[in-house]
């Protein structure tokens, strides 16, 4: 026991035995704490902003006071306060979901429902207060925060204000909880439950009595603590207390009082005039308990707002506690598919929570897969980003040389081995290589994403997305076409503002034409008739259009098609084509995207041709890109999937390496970079070469991303490099000639010349390069040892045998390690051109410096193009190179190093939405097209299990 000068905010009342504990006073000095705490904190991090927010339902005045004192405390202490009141006819149903939208918004840290609801209608508080984030909830009164106190989890949960401020009325008597007889009176959930299990976690012996409880007199007298929350006015007298007693009055009561001007007076639920002469300590009523709970309300809120803006423990930890899956090795390996179900995955919840997601910035697709919310982006702002790798390749045979498995491998060894914060980013498969001749894309042996049918097939629809859009701007295309010719200006005009209520009215997307056109007027009423013919008529060059539809299956027949032949669109009818939905512009806008604002900007800009005065036609002009961003608004969320051993992989966007940048989201990239923070790792792959994907991945997506990459992973195979040193031909669903699976140190050697280009070109960008030599059984170990001696020799900064398809994580823990290494060197990253060069120059840069060409080859209806594309202003735009991925050069046949070449540019559109100019290089097609025996000879479902077989 310590005197009352040496306990702040307690001050003896003379003439009386109890020292009162003067709450109000005690109240001010916490709040006190809170604000200098918070400004500290600003001082740090500026952004940082507590905020808290109280939902009323109704307008009971009790409540509207209660809630104007939290706000000026709120004020006082630098918290953003704000009161969302509802009318007293809001459903259950709109109380919930205004509850859910707070959850989901990062702005906001605490939540508050006011009790009682002053509703209309019945409305369930338990269901209310329970859809109250748990993360979120100020207040404690959730089941989830509410069973972790029961538990005795104090450092996982939030404990009830009131039961806090009793807690440290308590302490502020100098006496100590531990060992003390406590009786609390009254079993309420928000006060007598919490308040009995939070004295008894702090070691008091506590009684929880109530009203059926026998003989409380006699209890109550045993006790060194009482704690009455009965809601009887002066229930508790003299004779109940034990003398010394610590009395916490947590009742209010309004009672008759001829005295007071109002004819009222507030009491509590003990006679304070009595039990002062017995007591020890007693809170008085008012200005006892009541401004402690408030005081402790605005304390609650930082401490939230600290673990969810500030990234204080419990999320997310520095470390990941993952819980890793152990992998079932076999020899030989069975079938990927085999493999991928031989593993029970975790549920997409416990991934999402172990490395530190919000469940308000999770959606579920299922149990094993789910979309992140991009707000994640907003709440970790200040977290350090982690270390960027990117994983390439040497140019590959047709079979593939396991870059998507060394990826996963890697990953699975940084994460389940080396116990290192990690994600993968990889792109989403296509349906076309997935039933043609490449199979499925999830990585491969005991390196794979999983479940690997889910990963291949729709996952959760990005693609179908993807299609819909874009052939919803095909269609506007050729019906707007269609329009303007069989209409008068004036038709087409009055069809385009049509009357509502009487007025015509110009929507936003065709004020931002008019703005376009340098139109004034908004009022179609006032345009003039030229205006009006401007504003209708886009006029569009049916040969100039560069945008196809597409499908997301490999179909040969629609590489050439004509339009329009249906006799109901009168003649009207045009050559076009579909390319495959991977290869379309809004893929590359989704892949290369940082917002949802910046994703409706890009679409926007769409140029899908020219008008016959040579103007450039856009999505906007055609008043679709609204509707776009519509189609597109859940694609934009990357997809969280996991690793055979139980580590996060990011599954987003899927443009093909050949045809379009071959990388997988901004978005991902960033959003995982955060989340594994400073000392974690991120771990993306670039499709096909690197004269292509990773050529790419530097060029495009590191320009609009701003992120700078670490290091860099290349993936070789003995295989490949014996068929670069002249090896017999590989042909997809062929087996392999004997001279793959036999020493032959003098044709790697020849080949080597390949790798050895991919190490330069990396290292020309100032990326330090780690090569990773994926084994096969059948690799001599002189073969490996041979290429990992030249990779070093060649200014590779490492190159390590791996065996990760065989052995997981395992497998590639030397890998892991040297990443780890060569992510340390100091960065001296470059562009490999200045966006300011000619656009003739650029394309040049790409082909001698990176595929060793000696020169460039434009066509004439290529240079036709640039000429135009240029006219119209898009010279400052990057290149995106559409060639085969089967050789350095243009000419697939070409293996090796190729010199003496010179790379013919047959063609070159414009992708000014994405933000590229992409030129097509000798033959290669935006439509792939079926093998004569495809994979979906061998894909089946059993009628009885749903099982699928046959998918890789």
């Amino acid at each position: 026991r310590v005197s009352s000068q040496a306990c702040a905010g307690i001050m003896a009342s003379k003439g009386k035995k109890a020292v009162v504990l003067k709450g109000k006073e005690i109240a001010g000095e916490i709040r006190a704490q809170v604000a200098a705490e918070i400004a500290q904190l600003k001082e740090k991090t500026p952004s940082f902003q507590p905020s808290l927010t109280i939902v009323q339902v109704g307008g009971r005045e009790d409540s509207t006071l209660y809630i104007r004192m939290k706000a000026r405390a709120a004020e006082e202490v630098g918290i953003q306060f704000h009161h969302l009141q509802l009318p007293r006819e809001t459903t259950e149903a709109e109380v919930v979901a205004t509850i859910k939208r707070l959850n989901a918004d990062s702005s906001v840290h605490a939540v508050l429902l006011q009790l009682p609801l002053d509703s209309a209608s019945p409305i369930d508080c338990e269901r209310c207060t329970n859809s109250i984030a748990a993360q979120k909830d100020v207040d404690g009164l959730t089941e989830d925060n509410a069973g972790r106190l029961s538990r005795g989890d104090l450092d996982n949960c939030t404990v009830p204000c009131t039961p806090l401020g009793c807690l440290e009325l308590i302490r502020r008597t100098g006496e100590e909880v531990e060992g003390k007889r406590v009786v609390v009176i009254g079993r309420s959930k928000i006060v007598g439950i919490p308040v009995s299990e939070l004295l008894m976690w702090n070691h008091a012996t506590v009684t929880l009595c109530h009203s059926r409880t026998r003989d409380l007199p006699e209890l109550t007298k045993t006790a060194d603590i009482v704690v009455v929350a009965a809601r009887q006015p002066k229930m508790v007298k003299a004779s109940w207390i034990k003398p010394g007693a610590i009395v916490i009055d947590v009742g209010i009561n309004t009672v008759p009082d001829s005295s007071k001007k109002s004819g009222k007076a507030l009491v509590g639920d003990v006679d304070y005039r009595e039990v002062c002469g017995v007591a020890g300590w007693i809170t008085p009523v008012p200005g006892g308990v009541g401004p402690m709970t408030v005081a402790m309300l605005m304390r609650n809120t930082l401490h939230i707002a600290r673990r969810l803006a500030l990234k204080e423990k419990p999320l997310p930890l520095d470390q990941w506690i993952l819980r890793c899956l152990p992998l079932k090795l076999q020899d030989p390996v069975p079938s990927d598919i085999a493999v991928a179900r031989s593993q029970t995955p975790k549920d997409v919840m416990e991934v999402a929570e172990e490395i530190g997601l919000l469940p308000s910035e999770i959606e579920p697709y299922g149990s094993h897969k789910a979309k992140v919310s991009l707000s994640v982006l907003d709440r970790l702002r200040d977290q350090p980003n982690g270390r960027y790798v990117v994983v390439t390749g040497i140019t590959p045979t047709p079979l593939g040389e396991g870059k998507s498995t060394t990826t996963i491998g890697l990953t699975q060894a940084l994460g389940a081995h080396l116990k290192q914060n990690v994600f993968a980013c990889v792109r989403q498969p296509s349906q076309g290589p997935t039933f043609g001749i490449k199979g499925g894309a999830a990585g491969g042996g005991y390196s794979q994403v999983i479940p690997m049918e889910e990963f291949n097939l729709h996952l959760t629809g990005d693609i179908h997305a993807i299609t819909a859009a874009n052939n919803l701007l095909a269609a506007q295309i050729d019906t707007r076409m269609f329009h303007e010719a069989t209409q008068t200006d004036k038709a087409l005009f009055n069809r385009l503002t049509p009357k509502k209520k009487g007025k015509r009215e110009f929507s936003a997307i065709q004020i931002r034409r008019l703005e376009k056109l340098g139109i004034q007027q908004r009022s179609p009423a006032k345009l003039t008739a030229e205006e009006m013919r401007r504003f209708s008529r886009l006029d569009i060059d049916p040969a100039t259009i560069t945008w196809n539809r597409v499908m997301d299956t490999n179909d040969r027949y629609l590489r050439r098609i004509t339009v329009g032949q249906s006799a109901t669109e009168k003649g009207h009818t045009r050559e076009t084509q579909f390319d495959i939905s991977v290869g379309s512009e809004l893929m590359a806008i989704l892949a290369l995207t940082t917002s949802l604002a910046d994703m409706k900007e890009r679409l926007r800009r769409i140029v899908i041709g020219n008008s016959r005065s040579g103007e450039a036609v856009t999505a906007n002009d055609l008043g679709v890109s609204g509707a776009l961003a519509v189609l597109m608004r859940d694609a934009i969320k990357p997809n969280l999937m996991q690793t055979l051993e139980g580590t996060p992989v990011f599954v987003h966007a899927g443009p093909f390496a050949n045809i379009a940048h071959g990388n997988s989201s901004i978005l991902a990239d960033r959003l995982a970079l955060k989340l594994v923070g400073g000392d974690g790792f991120v771990v993306t792959e670039a499709g096909f070469g690197a004269d292509i994907g990773m050529e790419k991945f530097f060029n495009i997506k590191c320009r609009y991303s701003g992120l700078v990459p670490d290091s860099a992973v290349l993936v070789a195979t003995i295989r490949a490099l014996k068929m670069h040193g002249g090896g017999p031909t590989v042909t997809s669903g062929q087996p392999l000639d004997p001279a793959y699976s036999q020493e032959n140190l003098p044709l790697v050697e020849a080949g080597f010349s390949n790798l050895h280009k991919h190490i330069q070109n990396v290292r020309m960008f100032g990326v330090p390069v780690v090569v990773a030599i994926n084994s096969f059984a059948s690799d001599a170990p002189s073969e490996l040892e041979l290429v990992q001696r030249l990779s070093r020799e060649a200014g590779a900064f490492d190159a390590i045998i791996c065996n990760h398809w065989a052995r997981g994580g395992e497998g590639a823990v030397g890998l892991a390690e040297a990443v780890k290494r060569a992510s340390e060197q100091e960065s001296r990253f470059q562009f490999l051109y200045d966006l300011g060069l000619p656009l003739e120059e650029k394309i040049s840069v790409i082909a001698r410096r990176v595929y060793g060409a000696d020169g460039i080859e434009i066509s004439e209806e290529a240079q036709k193009k640039l000429d135009r594309y240029k006219a119209l202003g898009f010279s400052n735009l990057p290149i995106c190179m559409a060639k085969t991925h089967l050789s350095l050069s243009h000419d697939p046949q070409l293996k090796g190093r190729p010199t003496g070449f010179v790379v013919p540019i047959r063609d070159v559109r414009a992708s000014v939405g994405a933000g590229f100019i992409y030129p097509l290089i000798g033959s290669i097609s935006t439509m792939p097209g079926l093998p004569t025996r495809p994979c979906f000879f061998d894909i089946d479902i059993d009628p009885d299990t749903e099982e699928i077989s046959g998918l890789f």
